[in-house]
């Protein structure tokens, strides 16, 4: 077996990682690349990250010729393109868009969220502004009832670059806010996430508890 070409940045509890990590096992690359970890937060950034990623962020995959690739969606993106299976992001047309965008409602959950994770548990009780918690936790709740009211039956069809986001959406919420309690307000959502969670990609990266 040759040795991975590619690093990835990585931390096994963050969900846009986790997303980068599903895209692996599904398509078969994960003997690609090695994974480095690292501990970030906005207050305690990493100097091996910063100096591949100026934003400070991960993921971020370095590959082989040492050029690096950073935000989620251009890995994606990138790795869907190296491998020989059914593209997880359509090719064009109708359908890459709106898979495309179904992601990025995804995505727009889990930036609320990691912004609820960061106010409730990086800021000091006092400094907490709960108007701002509850804009975001708004956000997440118009996101999982358009996704109940119009997208379960497409989030069935393929599990691709939407379903992968979605999947590691909820994941995320239940690792971060066991306490929603959103399967009782979106049931169809509940049973079509049951399902996923049990392919190999999503348990092998289930977040630490």
């Amino acid at each position: 077996m040759s040795s991975p070409s590619m690093t990835l940045f990585h931390s096994p509890t963050s969900p846009f990682v986790r997303k980068v990590m599903v895209l692996l096992h599904e398509t078969g690359q994960l003997d690609r690349v090695a994974l480095q970890e690292v501990q970030l937060s906005p207050t305690s950034p990493s100097a091996a990250v910063n100096a591949q990623n100026p934003a400070g962020k991960i993921p971020a995959l370095r590959l082989a010729d040492g050029s690096v690739l950073h935000d989620s969606r251009v890995i994606l993106d990138y790795l869907d393109q190296q491998h020989v299976g059914d593209p997880l992001i359509p090719l064009q047309g109708p359908a890459r868009w709106r898979r495309l965008t179904l992601a990025s409602l995804a995505d727009a959950m889990l930036d609320a969220a990691i912004l609820i994770r960061y106010e409730t548990f990086l800021r000091p009780e006092e400094k907490r502004w709960d108007d701002w918690l509850t804009a975001q936790q708004e956000k997440i709740e118009r996101a999982l009832a358009q996704l109940e009211a119009e997208a379960i039956a497409e989030l069935a069809c393929h599990f691709d670059i939407a379903a992968i986001g979605v999947a590691c959406a909820l994941g995320y919420l239940d690792f971060r806010q066991p306490e929603s309690n959103w399967r009782q307000r979106y049931p169809q959502l509940a049973d079509w996430y049951a399902e996923v969670s049990q392919r190999p990609s999503l348990l092998a990266t289930q977040p630490p508890v």
